[in-house]
């Protein structure tokens, strides 16, 4: 699919971190975590503590959650982080302030418009349709999706062939390092958020450009 554009932009795909970047879904990821813990018979975990597990699938959310003493049990609570997370994962998750107008404002402007998430496809599908934004995007690739994830550069590569969209037009929104160091391998350009889950990582990797409101993507999406 190639997109035509009207007007002129700096970038015509936009491809978006999922977690802490469109949605704050911190309770639901949390709610989840710790009813695995509990029913391991496992400390619960606060929501900070688990928001700064998020970002590299749920695999490493359940080992980190779990501890280095008891990785034998991975498996197990993997299992019911899935089915307890599947059940409730629009409960209390929605789009950050800013983000329904950001992507409302980026489609008619005629941009491509992607998603790229270490979280299950289905699950990161899930989450969009239910909060009514799933229609804005051109793809969504999730940690399922390819044989490799974030942050391999893999995923981009995807996104950016379905658009046939050069490489100097492409821009990876997200709030966290591995979106950066994503961005990175894949040679393109890279928009980090403040308002995110880890927003003190994105400061170790020394992200040249982290906004504050989603409207200042804009600016960055015309211009450069």
């Amino acid at each position: 699919m190639t997109y035509r554009l009207r007007v002129a932009v700096a970038y015509e795909h936009v491809i978006f971190d999922l977690d802490g970047t469109l949605v704050d879904s911190r309770a639901d990821l949390s709610a989840a975590v710790n009813h695995a813990l509990r029913a391991l018979e496992r400390p619960a975990v606060p929501l900070e503590t688990v928001s700064s597990y998020v970002g590299e699938g749920a695999r490493v959310l359940m080992q980190r959650a779990l501890g280095v003493a008891h990785q034998e049990r991975i498996e197990e609570g993997l299992g019911l982080f899935m089915i307890h997370y599947r059940e409730h994962l629009l409960d209390h998750t929605r789009p950050y302030p800013g983000i329904r107008d950001l992507l409302a404002a980026l489609v008619a402007r005629r941009i491509a418009l992607s998603v790229l998430s270490n979280k299950p496809e289905a699950m990161s599908r899930a989450v969009l349709e239910g909060l009514g934004v799933l229609h804005h995007f051109v793809a969504v690739v999730g940690g399922d999706s390819l044989p490799v994830h974030k942050p391999d550069p893999g995923g981009i590569e995807h996104l950016r062939s379905l658009t046939a969209t050069p490489r100097t037009r492409v821009l990876v929104v997200g709030d966290s390092a591995i979106d950066a160091r994503t961005a990175q391998a894949a040679g393109v350009a890279f928009c980090g958020v403040a308002w995110g889950l880890a927003p003190a990582s994105l400061r170790a990797v020394h992200a040249q450009r982290i906004i504050a409101h989603p409207g200042e993507l804009l600016a960055i999406v015309e211009c450069g």
